[in-house]
């Protein structure tokens, strides 16, 4: 599982190498940013659906706390909340996020094919998907770097998502990979948890691919 990560995540994309370099255009990095936040206000949704599949409280009461992470326990908290902040700091009006304008169809098709992938398959495949997060503590360092040194536009207030996710995407992944190691003991089991995991990280990428060939018309 650990080698899926380490060898599909989309930290290795040229999207993102551009704009740890530094190279990404202030219109590119907008655009970025808006159309991530299409997956991220999806977060929740894909977590409460898998929180349905689980038959304990305890499994339930665990996997909450992520849908808590994102939404906040009040309004103003969250890592929704974050992300809206680290756009306006980018200067994208709050209200433009919300209403989903300048989305791009690929990311649309992307967002939704991991929402569906949650619904439809066992809780073990669902769990694995998450599996992205054993990644991202370290691409969260490297992003807070590249913007210190390179966007110093956007102001420091607008990295707290991802200072926050360092702490919970290494909690999140390593929870997640108990589930799995414990959970899949056949062969079989072990092979749809890998293909998930293959998956998700396919996801990212295309939603990437999708940004980085982005119409310029769709760029805040």
């Amino acid at each position: 599982m650990r080698a899926v990560a380490r060898e599909h995540y989309h930290d290795r994309h040229p999207f993102n190498l551009r704009m740890h370099q530094g190279d990404l255009t202030p219109d590119e990095l907008r655009r970025w940013i808006l159309n991530r936040f299409h997956y991220q206000r999806h977060i929740p949704v894909k977590d409460a659906l898998i929180t349905a599949k689980f038959g304990t409280p305890e499994l339930r009461r665990m996997w909450l706390r992520r849908i808590e992470d994102h939404d906040g326990r009040a309004a103003g908290e969250g890592g929704i909340e974050r992300w809206l902040r680290l756009g306006e700091a980018a200067g994208i009006d709050r209200a433009r996020l919300l209403s989903g304008e300048g989305v791009l169809p690929g990311v649309r098709l992307a967002v939704d094919g991991y929402v569906n992938f949650c619904r439809l398959h066992s809780p073990l495949e669902a769990v694995a998907a998450s599996l992205t997060e054993l990644s991202a503590p370290d691409i969260m360092r490297t992003r807070i770097g590249a913007f210190e040194r390179h966007y110093g536009w956007i102001a420091p207030e607008g990295l707290a998502y991802f200072r926050t996710r360092e702490t919970q995407g290494r909690q999140d992944g390593g929870e997640a990979l108990e589930l799995v190691l414990d959970w899949a003991r056949t062969e079989d089991d072990q092979e749809r948890a890998v293909a998930a995991l293959t998956f998700k990280c396919e996801v990212l990428w295309s939603l990437l691919d999708a940004v980085d060939h982005g119409d310029s018309k769709d760029e805040p």
